[in-house]
């Protein structure tokens, strides 16, 4: 007796009704765009009616990327743009022409010794094994721009691990730094979509000195922690001198918008090894 086989589908793909309209016969009715099917419409996808429908399409892309990458959890590393290497924060002080430009370079020198120890956390990070079902823990992500970033998809290249970097698209010409996987470099167009996706699978964030952006993406973070929206995770800021000089976070306290216990949700720290170890320790014996 023959073994009944059930066919998996019985409706043709999308990509195969996609090839035969490619090759279909050319009328005045074909080529009009109310004959084109909707996922080919790009006039039609972008219409302002169909916004829900790209942050929907937005939500779900980078989920399955990440998803058949086999990536669990993320390390997340925010941080400037603005911040670079040593050897060349250096170069941008011997270019420095007047009183003011040379005391922001010189800050900038002090502040890349920063690009360093993301670099070296990401390594540190990078070389966690994959747990008993292949699923890969603490994958570096980063915005996936040059500076801090960089540094960060740069340490998981220099121990052969893929790394992850969230960009998005701005009126001035950007692209994903040249450490980032490519299979793992996305692209966004809403802010909030690609803040959602730097925190569903974060366990630990690392947060290096910036601007707005590195701001607005670590006190969404921290917000929350302190409602409950989402567990506690570790959430390291380096640099204790930077943020105490740009956020006066005792004043917080004292003016009564914040708990002192508030301020337990931020851990200072200075190098990668230091960074590391709080992370570890957090989730030591836990399930």
């Amino acid at each position: 007796m023959k073994e009944t086989k059930v066919p998996s589908r019985v409706f043709r793909r999308a990509d195969e009704d996609a090839a035969t309209v490619r090759e279909g016969t050319h009328t005045p009715q074909t080529e009009h765009p109310a004959y084109r099917l909707a996922f080919q419409d790009m006039d039609f996808l972008l219409r302002e009616d169909l916004r829900p429908v790209r942050f929907q399409l937005e939500l779900l892309k980078p989920s399955l990327l990440l998803d058949e990458a086999k990536i669990a959890s993320m390390l997340v590393i925010y941080g400037s743009a603005r911040i670079p290497e040593p050897a060349k924060a250096q170069a941008l002080l011997d270019l420095a022409t007047d009183a003011q430009s040379r005391r922001i370079a010189e800050r900038l020198v002090e502040k890349s010794k920063y690009y360093d120890e993301a670099r070296k956390l990401a390594q540190l990070a990078s070389n966690f094994p994959r747990d008993e079902s292949g699923d890969r823990h603490f994958v570096v992500c980063s915005g996936g721009g040059p500076s801090i970033m960089e540094a960060a998809n740069r340490g998981a290249e220099d121990v052969g691990a893929e790394s992850v970097g969230l960009n998005i698209v701005l009126p001035h010409e950007q692209a994903p730094n040249p450490y980032v996987t490519p299979s793992l470099s996305m692209q966004f167009h809403y802010f909030a979509l690609r803040k959602m996706h730097f925190l569903l699978r974060a366990r630990a964030v690392a947060v290096f000195p910036g601007g707005f952006g590195t701001f607005d993406e670590s006190f969404e973070l921290l917000t929350l922690i302190q409602t409950g929206k989402i567990e506690r995770i570790p959430v390291l800021f380096y640099g204790r001198d930077f943020w105490n000089r740009v956020v006066d976070f005792d004043a917080l306290c004292e003016e009564g918008v914040i708990s002192p216990r508030d301020l337990d949700l931020i851990t200072f720290v200075d190098t990668a090894e230091e960074g590391w170890q709080i992370i570890q320790d957090f989730y030591a014996d836990r399930d």
